[in-house]
């Protein structure tokens, strides 16, 4: 994969507006939850906290997984829940735009801005 995009608001939105491909709104949560891939493609889960080691010692694809973005969605701090609408302004989609894959997009989203809250860069 190639550098990663910053944490930033553009970013967020980009994410928000599916201008960001989702293997990369993936390896966004992946790098930043601590998972390093090694030159032979192989899995480094060293740096992930063993509740998450435990159950994907390989990163799961957030985007198609709904097990997996649960798990996500849990880990944000009940105090960062609302980031997205507190940080970023964002209102959620219309019912006519809701769909699967953009609901866990959000949740990257948050779950990113929850990082960068307790981790500023």
């Amino acid at each position: 994969m190639s550098a990663l995009p910053p944490l930033s608001e553009a970013t967020f939105w980009e994410i928000l507006g599916e201008q960001i491909p989702d293997e990369t709104v993936n390896a966004l949560v992946w790098h930043y939850l601590g998972y390093r891939q090694n030159s032979d493609g192989s899995w480094d889960n060293s740096g992930v906290d063993s509740t998450w080691q435990q159950e994907y010692p390989e990163p799961p694809d957030f985007i198609a997984s709904r097990p997996a973005t649960i798990k996500l969605t849990r880990s944000i701090d009940p105090a960062d829940k609302q980031l997205l609408k507190e940080h970023l302004g964002f209102g959620g989609y219309q019912v006519s735009e809701l769909t699967p894959r953009r609901t866990r997009r959000a949740t990257a989203v948050n779950w990113l801005l929850a990082y960068l809250r307790h981790h500023p860069q």
